[in-house]
Protein backbone atom coordinates (compact mmCIF):
# COMPACT_ATOMS: atom_id res chain seq x y z
CA UNK A 1 0.00 0.00 0.00
CA UNK A 2 2.80 2.50 0.96
CA UNK A 3 4.93 1.76 -2.23
CA UNK A 4 1.90 2.28 -4.14
CA UNK A 5 0.92 5.77 -3.00
CA UNK A 6 4.35 6.66 -3.16
CA UNK A 7 4.29 5.82 -7.13
CA UNK A 8 1.23 7.62 -7.32
CA UNK A 9 2.29 10.83 -6.03
CA UNK A 10 5.39 10.69 -7.23
CA UNK A 11 3.41 10.60 -10.94
CA UNK A 12 1.51 13.13 -9.61
CA UNK A 13 3.53 15.89 -10.81
CA UNK A 14 1.49 18.74 -8.42
CA UNK A 15 2.38 22.49 -9.10
CA UNK A 16 0.30 23.79 -6.60
CA UNK A 17 2.36 27.04 -5.71
CA UNK A 18 3.87 28.06 -8.92
CA UNK A 19 1.31 26.65 -11.57
CA UNK A 20 -1.73 26.91 -9.55
CA UNK A 21 -4.20 29.78 -9.85
CA UNK A 22 -6.71 27.78 -8.37
CA UNK A 23 -7.76 28.12 -4.47
CA UNK A 24 -9.60 24.84 -4.26
CA UNK A 25 -7.26 23.14 -6.24
CA UNK A 26 -4.71 24.30 -3.95
CA UNK A 27 -6.31 23.18 -1.08
CA UNK A 28 -7.87 19.62 -1.85
CA UNK A 29 -4.43 18.83 -2.79
CA UNK A 30 -3.08 19.90 0.33
CA UNK A 31 -5.03 17.85 2.08
CA UNK A 32 -5.00 14.85 -0.32
CA UNK A 33 -1.14 15.00 -0.26
CA UNK A 34 -0.94 15.52 3.59
CA UNK A 35 -3.14 12.27 4.05
CA UNK A 36 -1.54 10.27 1.28
CA UNK A 37 1.94 11.10 2.44
CA UNK A 38 0.67 10.09 6.05
CA UNK A 39 -0.02 6.23 4.75
CA UNK A 40 3.28 5.78 2.65
CA UNK A 41 5.42 6.72 5.15
CA UNK A 42 3.65 3.27 7.12
CA UNK A 43 5.83 0.76 6.92
CA UNK A 44 4.01 -2.17 9.31
CA UNK A 45 1.98 -1.92 12.06
CA UNK A 46 0.87 1.03 14.00
CA UNK A 47 2.03 4.03 12.78
CA UNK A 48 2.24 7.93 14.52
CA UNK A 49 1.15 11.11 12.36
CA UNK A 50 4.52 12.75 11.17
CA UNK A 51 3.00 16.13 12.70
CA UNK A 52 1.99 14.58 16.08
CA UNK A 53 5.51 12.96 16.54
CA UNK A 54 6.82 16.54 16.24
CA UNK A 55 4.20 17.71 18.70
CA UNK A 56 4.97 15.55 20.99
CA UNK A 57 8.59 16.67 21.44
CA UNK A 58 7.79 19.70 23.86
CA UNK A 59 9.83 22.35 24.17
CA UNK A 60 13.50 22.32 23.24
CA UNK A 61 16.93 24.16 24.25
CA UNK A 62 19.01 25.43 20.85
CA UNK A 63 21.49 22.98 21.91
CA UNK A 64 18.51 20.01 21.56
CA UNK A 65 17.36 21.17 17.82
CA UNK A 66 20.05 18.93 15.96
CA UNK A 67 18.90 15.95 16.55
CA UNK A 68 14.88 16.20 15.84
CA UNK A 69 15.62 18.50 12.84
CA UNK A 70 17.72 15.87 11.39
CA UNK A 71 15.49 13.07 11.48
CA UNK A 72 12.70 14.78 10.23
CA UNK A 73 14.85 15.56 7.31
CA UNK A 74 15.96 11.93 7.27
CA UNK A 75 12.88 10.63 6.63
CA UNK A 76 12.76 11.70 2.99
CA UNK A 77 14.65 9.36 1.46
CA UNK A 78 17.54 10.38 -1.15
CA UNK A 79 16.25 14.00 -0.96
CA UNK A 80 18.64 17.27 -1.41
CA UNK A 81 18.39 19.31 1.62
CA UNK A 82 19.58 22.86 1.92
CA UNK A 83 18.26 24.34 5.22
CA UNK A 84 19.33 26.77 7.65
CA UNK A 85 17.75 28.18 10.96
CA UNK A 86 18.82 31.75 12.57
CA UNK A 87 17.51 33.78 15.14
CA UNK A 88 16.52 37.09 13.79
CA UNK A 89 18.71 39.83 14.36
CA UNK A 90 21.64 41.98 12.59
CA UNK A 91 24.70 40.40 11.49
CA UNK A 92 26.67 40.24 14.89
CA UNK A 93 23.45 39.18 17.01
CA UNK A 94 22.36 36.55 14.94
CA UNK A 95 23.12 33.11 15.85
CA UNK A 96 22.66 29.89 13.59
CA UNK A 97 21.02 27.00 15.44
CA UNK A 98 20.84 24.41 12.85
CA UNK A 99 21.74 23.97 9.01
CA UNK A 100 22.53 21.62 6.39
CA UNK A 101 23.93 22.49 3.20
CA UNK A 102 23.26 25.74 3.82
CA UNK A 103 25.10 27.19 0.67
CA UNK A 104 23.69 24.59 -1.60
CA UNK A 105 22.44 25.99 -4.96
CA UNK A 106 18.81 23.77 -5.45
CA UNK A 107 15.79 24.41 -7.54
CA UNK A 108 14.28 27.53 -5.11
CA UNK A 109 10.27 27.18 -7.06
CA UNK A 110 8.38 30.34 -5.59
CA UNK A 111 10.98 30.75 -3.33
CA UNK A 112 12.76 33.04 -5.62
CA UNK A 113 9.62 35.54 -5.37
CA UNK A 114 11.40 36.19 -2.25
CA UNK A 115 14.13 37.95 -4.18
CA UNK A 116 12.08 39.71 -6.46
CA UNK A 117 9.59 41.18 -4.28
CA UNK A 118 12.49 42.26 -1.50
CA UNK A 119 14.82 43.83 -4.23
CA UNK A 120 11.36 45.82 -5.48
CA UNK A 121 10.57 46.66 -1.93
CA UNK A 122 14.17 48.07 -1.64
CA UNK A 123 14.57 50.03 -4.96
CA UNK A 124 10.96 50.90 -5.46
CA UNK A 125 9.61 51.99 -2.12
CA UNK A 126 6.07 50.74 -0.64
CA UNK A 127 4.06 53.89 -2.06
CA UNK A 128 5.33 53.01 -5.57
CA UNK A 129 2.83 52.71 -8.46
CA UNK A 130 2.47 51.86 -11.50
CA UNK A 131 1.14 54.45 -14.12
CA UNK A 132 -0.71 54.06 -17.70
CA UNK A 133 -0.84 57.16 -18.99
CA UNK A 134 -3.31 57.59 -22.12
CA UNK A 135 -1.45 60.83 -24.46
CA UNK A 136 -3.75 62.81 -27.31
CA UNK A 137 -2.29 64.41 -30.19
CA UNK A 138 -4.40 67.65 -28.72
CA UNK A 139 -6.46 68.66 -26.68
CA UNK A 140 -9.64 69.05 -28.68
CA UNK A 141 -12.71 66.73 -29.23
CA UNK A 142 -11.39 65.30 -32.64
CA UNK A 143 -8.08 63.38 -32.07
CA UNK A 144 -5.81 62.34 -34.88
CA UNK A 145 -4.01 60.08 -32.37
CA UNK A 146 -4.91 58.58 -28.62
CA UNK A 147 -2.15 56.57 -27.51
CA UNK A 148 -2.37 54.50 -24.63
CA UNK A 149 1.03 53.86 -22.60
CA UNK A 150 1.58 50.99 -20.45
CA UNK A 151 4.15 50.40 -17.97
CA UNK A 152 3.95 46.92 -16.99
CA UNK A 153 0.71 46.60 -14.75
CA UNK A 154 -0.39 43.88 -13.84
CA UNK A 155 -3.08 44.82 -11.52
CA UNK A 156 -4.93 46.82 -14.62
CA UNK A 157 -8.55 45.78 -15.38
CA UNK A 158 -11.32 46.50 -17.88
CA UNK A 159 -12.86 48.38 -15.06
CA UNK A 160 -10.24 51.00 -14.77
CA UNK A 161 -10.13 50.84 -18.94
CA UNK A 162 -13.61 51.85 -18.59
CA UNK A 163 -12.40 54.81 -16.23
CA UNK A 164 -10.26 56.53 -18.29
CA UNK A 165 -12.65 56.42 -21.31
CA UNK A 166 -14.95 58.19 -18.84
CA UNK A 167 -12.37 60.85 -18.03
CA UNK A 168 -12.21 61.82 -21.58
CA UNK A 169 -15.21 62.40 -22.34
CA UNK A 170 -15.91 64.36 -19.91
CA UNK A 171 -12.31 66.39 -21.24
CA UNK A 172 -14.81 66.35 -24.50
CA UNK A 173 -12.89 63.69 -26.06
CA UNK A 174 -15.74 62.34 -29.09
CA UNK A 175 -13.22 60.89 -31.78
CA UNK A 176 -10.37 59.63 -32.36
CA UNK A 177 -9.05 58.77 -35.98
CA UNK A 178 -5.87 55.95 -34.86
CA UNK A 179 -6.06 54.14 -30.76
CA UNK A 180 -2.78 52.98 -30.36
CA UNK A 181 -1.26 50.72 -27.91
CA UNK A 182 2.18 51.41 -26.94
CA UNK A 183 3.73 48.50 -25.67
CA UNK A 184 7.03 49.52 -25.92
CA UNK A 185 8.30 49.81 -21.88
CA UNK A 186 8.87 46.44 -21.61
CA UNK A 187 11.56 45.01 -24.36
CA UNK A 188 12.25 41.00 -24.90
CA UNK A 189 10.36 37.76 -24.75
CA UNK A 190 6.45 37.58 -23.25
CA UNK A 191 7.21 34.48 -21.81
CA UNK A 192 10.38 33.15 -20.11
CA UNK A 193 12.87 30.34 -22.48
CA UNK A 194 13.10 28.71 -19.83
CA UNK A 195 9.84 27.53 -18.81
CA UNK A 196 8.61 24.22 -19.64
CA UNK A 197 6.50 24.03 -22.74
CA UNK A 198 3.91 22.37 -21.01
CA UNK A 199 3.25 25.73 -19.42
CA UNK A 200 2.46 27.73 -22.47
CA UNK A 201 -1.19 29.01 -22.52
CA UNK A 202 -2.02 28.24 -18.78
CA UNK A 203 -2.96 31.10 -16.55
CA UNK A 204 0.00 30.56 -14.53
CA UNK A 205 2.66 31.26 -17.00
CA UNK A 206 0.71 34.18 -19.03
CA UNK A 207 3.17 36.49 -21.15
CA UNK A 208 4.37 39.62 -19.51
CA UNK A 209 4.35 42.88 -21.64
CA UNK A 210 3.54 46.74 -21.08
CA UNK A 211 0.38 46.59 -22.19
CA UNK A 212 -1.14 44.13 -19.45
CA UNK A 213 -4.98 43.71 -18.57
CA UNK A 214 -6.85 41.56 -16.18
CA UNK A 215 -3.39 39.67 -15.87
CA UNK A 216 -3.16 38.52 -19.10
CA UNK A 217 -5.96 35.86 -19.17
CA UNK A 218 -9.48 35.37 -19.56
CA UNK A 219 -11.04 35.00 -16.37
CA UNK A 220 -13.71 32.25 -15.54
CA UNK A 221 -16.09 31.61 -12.22
CA UNK A 222 -17.22 27.91 -12.58
CA UNK A 223 -20.33 27.07 -10.22
CA UNK A 224 -21.66 23.81 -9.45
CA UNK A 225 -25.38 22.88 -10.30
CA UNK A 226 -27.53 18.88 -9.38
CA UNK A 227 -25.55 16.09 -9.85
CA UNK A 228 -25.48 14.82 -13.75
CA UNK A 229 -25.88 18.46 -14.51
CA UNK A 230 -23.27 20.65 -16.54
CA UNK A 231 -21.40 23.14 -14.37
CA UNK A 232 -22.65 27.07 -14.41
CA UNK A 233 -19.52 28.84 -16.58
CA UNK A 234 -19.59 32.67 -15.98
CA UNK A 235 -17.29 35.03 -17.99
CA UNK A 236 -15.01 37.28 -15.15
CA UNK A 237 -15.43 40.08 -17.94
CA UNK A 238 -18.66 39.72 -19.70
CA UNK A 239 -17.41 41.58 -22.91
CA UNK A 240 -14.85 38.54 -23.21
CA UNK A 241 -18.16 36.52 -24.44
CA UNK A 242 -17.82 39.09 -28.16
CA UNK A 243 -14.15 37.76 -28.89
CA UNK A 244 -14.37 34.03 -27.42
CA UNK A 245 -16.52 30.77 -27.78
CA UNK A 246 -16.62 28.35 -24.49
CA UNK A 247 -17.01 24.87 -24.83
CA UNK A 248 -18.31 24.11 -21.12
CA UNK A 249 -17.47 20.43 -20.69
CA UNK A 250 -17.38 20.53 -16.80
CA UNK A 251 -20.17 18.12 -14.34
CA UNK A 252 -21.29 18.71 -11.11
CA UNK A 253 -21.06 15.17 -9.22
CA UNK A 254 -22.10 14.23 -6.14
CA UNK A 255 -20.72 15.20 -2.79
CA UNK A 256 -18.32 12.39 -2.42
CA UNK A 257 -16.66 12.96 -5.84
CA UNK A 258 -13.15 13.75 -6.58
CA UNK A 259 -12.98 18.06 -7.85
CA UNK A 260 -10.86 18.88 -10.62
CA UNK A 261 -10.90 21.50 -13.46
CA UNK A 262 -9.12 22.43 -16.09
CA UNK A 263 -8.59 25.12 -19.06
CA UNK A 264 -7.24 25.49 -22.28
CA UNK A 265 -8.02 27.24 -25.58
CA UNK A 266 -8.01 26.50 -29.26
CA UNK A 267 -8.34 29.26 -31.40
CA UNK A 268 -11.24 31.43 -30.33
CA UNK A 269 -12.72 28.37 -28.58
CA UNK A 270 -12.55 28.10 -24.74
CA UNK A 271 -12.93 24.62 -23.23
CA UNK A 272 -13.74 23.99 -19.80
CA UNK A 273 -13.19 20.19 -18.30
CA UNK A 274 -13.77 18.41 -14.81
CA UNK A 275 -15.87 18.16 -12.60
CA UNK A 276 -17.11 20.13 -9.10
CA UNK A 277 -19.33 18.46 -6.25
CA UNK A 278 -22.92 19.91 -6.17
CA UNK A 279 -23.22 22.09 -2.91
CA UNK A 280 -19.99 23.09 -3.20
CA UNK A 281 -18.67 26.78 -3.54
CA UNK A 282 -17.86 27.96 -7.10
CA UNK A 283 -14.39 28.41 -8.28
CA UNK A 284 -11.81 30.71 -10.81
CA UNK A 285 -10.17 29.53 -13.59
CA UNK A 286 -8.22 30.76 -16.72
CA UNK A 287 -6.22 30.57 -19.52
CA UNK A 288 -3.40 33.09 -20.83
CA UNK A 289 -4.48 35.66 -23.69
CA UNK A 290 -2.42 34.50 -26.58
CA UNK A 291 -1.98 38.62 -28.07
CA UNK A 292 -1.83 40.96 -24.55
CA UNK A 293 -1.48 43.43 -26.21
CA UNK A 294 -4.05 43.36 -28.89
CA UNK A 295 -6.53 41.88 -26.40
CA UNK A 296 -5.99 45.49 -24.32
CA UNK A 297 -6.17 47.73 -27.51
CA UNK A 298 -10.16 46.15 -28.54
CA UNK A 299 -11.10 46.46 -24.96
CA UNK A 300 -10.15 50.19 -24.82
CA UNK A 301 -11.45 50.74 -28.18
CA UNK A 302 -14.87 49.27 -26.58
CA UNK A 303 -15.03 50.82 -23.54
CA UNK A 304 -14.56 54.21 -25.90
CA UNK A 305 -17.23 53.55 -28.11
CA UNK A 306 -19.58 52.69 -25.24
CA UNK A 307 -18.44 55.92 -23.65
CA UNK A 308 -19.52 57.97 -27.67
CA UNK A 309 -16.01 58.11 -28.30
CA UNK A 310 -15.65 56.87 -32.05
CA UNK A 311 -12.78 55.44 -32.99
CA UNK A 312 -11.78 54.78 -36.42
CA UNK A 313 -8.79 52.61 -36.73
CA UNK A 314 -7.01 50.96 -33.83
CA UNK A 315 -3.38 49.48 -33.63
CA UNK A 316 -0.90 48.32 -31.59
CA UNK A 317 2.63 49.82 -31.68
CA UNK A 318 5.53 48.03 -29.95
CA UNK A 319 9.06 50.09 -31.79
CA UNK A 320 7.35 53.63 -31.93
CA UNK A 321 7.82 55.86 -29.29
CA UNK A 322 5.62 58.85 -27.88
CA UNK A 323 6.04 62.12 -29.72
CA UNK A 324 6.97 65.26 -28.38
CA UNK A 325 3.77 67.06 -29.14
CA UNK A 326 1.38 64.33 -27.71
CA UNK A 327 0.08 65.66 -24.71
CA UNK A 328 -0.75 63.68 -21.42
CA UNK A 329 -4.97 63.67 -20.99
CA UNK A 330 -5.35 61.08 -18.46
CA UNK A 331 -3.54 58.24 -16.24
CA UNK A 332 -4.84 55.69 -14.10
CA UNK A 333 -2.20 54.12 -11.48
CA UNK A 334 -1.90 50.65 -9.70
CA UNK A 335 -2.47 50.19 -5.98
CA UNK A 336 1.01 51.15 -3.95
CA UNK A 337 4.09 48.28 -4.24
CA UNK A 338 2.27 47.06 -0.58
CA UNK A 339 -0.33 45.83 -2.26
CA UNK A 340 1.49 44.27 -5.42
CA UNK A 341 3.53 42.41 -2.98
CA UNK A 342 1.05 41.13 -1.29
CA UNK A 343 -0.35 39.87 -3.97
CA UNK A 344 2.61 37.93 -4.99
CA UNK A 345 3.49 36.54 -2.26
CA UNK A 346 0.27 35.60 -0.23
CA UNK A 347 -1.06 34.10 -3.15
CA UNK A 348 2.39 33.13 -5.29
CA UNK A 349 1.01 35.10 -8.40
CA UNK A 350 3.69 34.58 -10.90
CA UNK A 351 2.16 37.49 -13.38
CA UNK A 352 2.86 40.12 -10.50
CA UNK A 353 6.44 38.86 -10.34
CA UNK A 354 7.38 38.57 -13.44
CA UNK A 355 6.26 42.41 -14.18
CA UNK A 356 8.21 43.52 -10.56
CA UNK A 357 10.97 41.77 -12.06
CA UNK A 358 10.87 43.67 -15.46
CA UNK A 359 10.01 46.99 -13.60
CA UNK A 360 13.17 46.24 -11.80
CA UNK A 361 14.65 45.62 -15.25
CA UNK A 362 13.98 48.66 -17.28
CA UNK A 363 14.66 50.99 -14.04
CA UNK A 364 17.89 49.17 -14.36
CA UNK A 365 18.99 49.95 -18.08
CA UNK A 366 15.89 51.52 -20.08
CA UNK A 367 17.57 50.25 -23.19
CA UNK A 368 18.13 47.20 -22.99
CA UNK A 369 16.87 44.20 -24.71
CA UNK A 370 15.95 42.12 -22.43
CA UNK A 371 14.22 42.99 -19.60
CA UNK A 372 13.65 39.94 -17.58
CA UNK A 373 17.88 39.76 -17.85
CA UNK A 374 18.17 43.47 -17.05
CA UNK A 375 15.91 42.54 -13.70
CA UNK A 376 17.66 39.25 -12.38
CA UNK A 377 20.89 42.01 -12.92
CA UNK A 378 19.13 44.56 -10.93
CA UNK A 379 17.84 42.32 -8.09
CA UNK A 380 21.53 40.72 -7.63
CA UNK A 381 22.82 44.59 -7.45
CA UNK A 382 20.22 45.63 -5.32
CA UNK A 383 20.62 41.98 -2.56
CA UNK A 384 24.08 42.51 -2.68
CA UNK A 385 23.89 46.36 -1.37
CA UNK A 386 21.83 44.47 1.89
CA UNK A 387 24.80 41.68 2.69
CA UNK A 388 23.13 38.89 0.12
CA UNK A 389 26.04 37.19 -1.52
CA UNK A 390 25.47 36.95 -5.28
CA UNK A 391 27.26 33.48 -5.50
CA UNK A 392 24.72 31.67 -3.04
CA UNK A 393 22.18 32.74 -5.77
CA UNK A 394 20.84 32.57 -9.30
CA UNK A 395 18.37 33.93 -10.98
CA UNK A 396 16.86 33.18 -14.56
CA UNK A 397 13.05 34.82 -13.89
CA UNK A 398 11.25 36.72 -10.92
CA UNK A 399 8.94 33.94 -10.34
CA UNK A 400 10.17 30.57 -9.91
CA UNK A 401 8.37 29.02 -12.55
CA UNK A 402 11.44 28.41 -14.47
CA UNK A 403 13.92 25.45 -12.76
CA UNK A 404 17.09 26.91 -14.30
CA UNK A 405 16.44 29.19 -10.95
CA UNK A 406 19.15 28.01 -8.15
CA UNK A 407 19.55 29.41 -4.65
CA UNK A 408 20.33 27.72 -1.26
CA UNK A 409 18.84 28.21 1.96
CA UNK A 410 21.94 30.76 3.32
CA UNK A 411 21.03 33.27 0.21
CA UNK A 412 17.17 33.36 1.51
CA UNK A 413 18.04 33.66 5.24
CA UNK A 414 20.26 36.35 4.45
CA UNK A 415 17.66 38.16 2.25
CA UNK A 416 15.01 37.67 4.85
CA UNK A 417 17.36 39.10 7.80
CA UNK A 418 17.86 41.95 5.57
CA UNK A 419 14.68 42.61 5.30
CA UNK A 420 13.35 42.05 9.12
CA UNK A 421 16.30 45.63 9.07
CA UNK A 422 14.86 47.97 7.04
CA UNK A 423 12.32 50.27 7.83
CA UNK A 424 9.32 48.91 5.80
CA UNK A 425 10.21 45.45 7.32
CA UNK A 426 6.29 45.30 8.25
CA UNK A 427 5.53 45.85 4.64
CA UNK A 428 7.75 42.84 3.58
CA UNK A 429 6.61 40.34 6.34
CA UNK A 430 2.90 40.99 5.70
CA UNK A 431 3.21 40.45 2.29
CA UNK A 432 4.08 37.11 3.30
CA UNK A 433 1.12 34.54 3.76
CA UNK A 434 0.41 33.39 7.60
CA UNK A 435 0.21 29.77 8.61
CA UNK A 436 -3.34 28.26 8.97
CA UNK A 437 -4.67 31.51 8.35
CA UNK A 438 -3.96 33.10 4.29
CA UNK A 439 -2.30 33.12 1.14
CA UNK A 440 -0.86 29.53 0.01
CA UNK A 441 -0.38 28.85 4.09
CA UNK A 442 -3.79 29.61 4.91
CA UNK A 443 -4.75 25.01 4.60
CA UNK A 444 -1.42 24.32 6.59
CA UNK A 445 0.03 23.94 10.04
CA UNK A 446 -4.04 24.34 11.34
CA UNK A 447 -4.32 22.84 14.77
CA UNK A 448 -0.23 22.58 15.20
CA UNK A 449 1.46 24.78 17.50
CA UNK A 450 2.95 27.01 14.43
CA UNK A 451 -0.66 28.34 13.78
CA UNK A 452 -0.55 31.68 13.53
CA UNK A 453 3.19 32.49 14.54
CA UNK A 454 4.80 31.40 11.05
CA UNK A 455 4.90 34.15 7.95
CA UNK A 456 6.42 32.66 5.07
CA UNK A 457 6.84 31.80 0.83
CA UNK A 458 6.09 28.81 -0.18
CA UNK A 459 7.52 26.93 -3.15
CA UNK A 460 6.42 23.99 -5.01
CA UNK A 461 7.45 22.87 -8.69
CA UNK A 462 8.16 19.01 -9.53
CA UNK A 463 10.86 17.72 -7.63
CA UNK A 464 10.86 21.31 -5.05
CA UNK A 465 9.18 22.03 -1.83
CA UNK A 466 10.50 25.00 -0.40
CA UNK A 467 9.62 27.06 2.08
CA UNK A 468 11.59 30.26 3.74
CA UNK A 469 10.04 32.79 6.48
CA UNK A 470 10.09 34.20 10.01
CA UNK A 471 8.67 32.16 13.15
CA UNK A 472 7.56 33.26 16.47
CA UNK A 473 8.14 30.98 18.74
CA UNK A 474 6.28 31.98 22.11
CA UNK A 475 9.16 30.87 24.53
CA UNK A 476 11.82 31.90 22.32
CA UNK A 477 13.25 34.58 20.33
CA UNK A 478 12.27 35.55 16.71
CA UNK A 479 13.42 32.77 14.19
CA UNK A 480 14.20 33.06 10.33
CA UNK A 481 14.66 29.95 8.37
CA UNK A 482 14.67 28.47 4.61
CA UNK A 483 14.26 25.26 4.39
CA UNK A 484 14.53 23.86 0.21
CA UNK A 485 13.99 20.07 -0.70
CA UNK A 486 14.71 18.53 -4.36
CA UNK A 487 13.57 15.25 -4.39
CA UNK A 488 11.93 12.28 -6.46
CA UNK A 489 9.74 11.90 -3.47
CA UNK A 490 5.96 13.43 -3.87
CA UNK A 491 5.33 16.70 -2.76
CA UNK A 492 3.13 15.47 0.19
CA UNK A 493 5.80 13.54 1.51
CA UNK A 494 8.49 16.41 1.72
CA UNK A 495 5.84 19.16 2.64
CA UNK A 496 5.11 16.77 5.78
CA UNK A 497 8.88 17.02 6.72
CA UNK A 498 9.20 20.69 5.64
CA UNK A 499 6.37 21.21 7.60
CA UNK A 500 7.40 19.01 10.91
CA UNK A 501 10.44 21.05 11.09
CA UNK A 502 8.80 24.34 11.44
CA UNK A 503 6.35 22.67 14.21
CA UNK A 504 9.71 22.18 16.15
CA UNK A 505 10.51 25.17 15.67
CA UNK A 506 8.00 26.64 17.36
CA UNK A 507 8.91 24.56 20.50
CA UNK A 508 12.25 26.24 21.45
CA UNK A 509 12.69 27.88 24.58
CA UNK A 510 15.53 30.45 25.47
CA UNK A 511 17.83 28.13 27.70
CA UNK A 512 20.75 29.31 30.17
Amino acid sequence: MAELLSKLLSFLLFKIDDRMKSTRSRAALTVFLATASFFSQIPSGRAKSPVKVAQAVGTLCPAQLGTPINRVLDRVSGARWSVLVQTQGSGTSRQTLFARNPSTLLIPASNNKVFTTAAALRKLGAQYRIRTAVYGSSSSPNLATLRIVGHGDPSLTTTQLGTIAQQLSRRGVRQITQLIGDDTYFKGALTSPFWDAEDAGQAYAAPINSLMLNQNIIGLTAFPRQVGQSLEVQWDDPTDARDWTLNNQGVTVSASGGEFLEVDRAGSTVRVTGQLRTGSESESIGTAIPNPGNYLVKKFRDVLTSNNIGVTNSTLVKLTPIRPDEVELTAVESPPLSSLLFETNQESNNTYAEALLKTLGQQQNPLSQDMTQSGTIAVQSILSELGVSPDLYRMVDGSGLADRNRASAEALVQTLQAMAQIPEADVFRRSLAVSGVSGTLKNRFRNTSAQGIVSAKTGTITGVVALSGYVTPPNSAPLVFSLIANSSASAGTVRSAVDDVVVLLTRLRSCS
